[in-house]
Parts: structure tokens; sequence; C-alpha cells
């Protein structure tokens, strides 16, 4: 004899919501047992939908371990690429000249018309 047994136990919680529902819709001159029979078609709908939503979880959850990882080995791979790129900075002239150009076309524009 097995400890185990295939079949899983359904919740309280899930056959109580299933008898509400069944009750909820029950039509007038409608049986006990096919009341019944409505609750367990709900219960075992809310099952599969239960078990469904475990089965995308875990698929997303995979997904996410993967992706993640992919991103450690990049960031892994990235700092050892900044460490060993060196920084070289290198100012242009051309900025300077043009700066004192337009400083020097503005003190000419103010001076020579006072001459």
């Amino acid at each position: 004899m097995s400890r185990y047994t295939k079949k899983q136990q359904t919740s309280p919680e899930t056959h109580d919501e299933s008898v509400k529902l069944a009750k909820a819709i029950q039509r007038p001159g409608q049986t006990k047992e096919q009341t019944k029979l409505i609750a367990q078609g709900i219960q075992k709908g809310i099952e599969l939908y239960k078990k469904q939503q475990k089965e995308r979880s875990r698929e997303l959850s995979k997904k996410l371990k993967r992706v993640t990882g992919k991103l450690n080995q990049l960031d892994e791979s990235t700092e050892h690429d900044q460490q060993e790129m060196e920084i070289i900075y290198r100012q242009s002239y051309l900025a300077w000249i043009l700066l004192l150009l337009s400083w020097g076309g503005f003190a000419a524009y103010f001076i020579l018309p006072q001459i």
C-alpha cells in the first residue's frame, strides 16, 4: 500500500466556493443531486485553473532564472572589458578657438561703434 495517492485532495475553500456558486446559479425545480453535480463541475474547473496557473508560474520562474543567469554572465564579461579599456580624454582646440573668436567679435562690436 502506498502512502500517497495520485488524486489530490481539494481544499475546503475550493469546495465551499464551488458549492456557493452552484447554489447561486440554481434553477427552480433543480434537485440536490443536480446541484451537487454542478458544484463538482465547478470544483474541477477551479482545480484545473489553479493547476494551469501553477504551471505558468513555474515556467515563468524558469525563464526568469535563465534570463538572470544570462544577465549575470553578461555583466561579468562587460566588467572585464571595462577594466581592460583605458579612458583617454582629448580636448578639442577648435572649441577654445571659437570661444575666443566669439568673445573678440562681441568686444569689437561694442568698442568700434563708439569710436
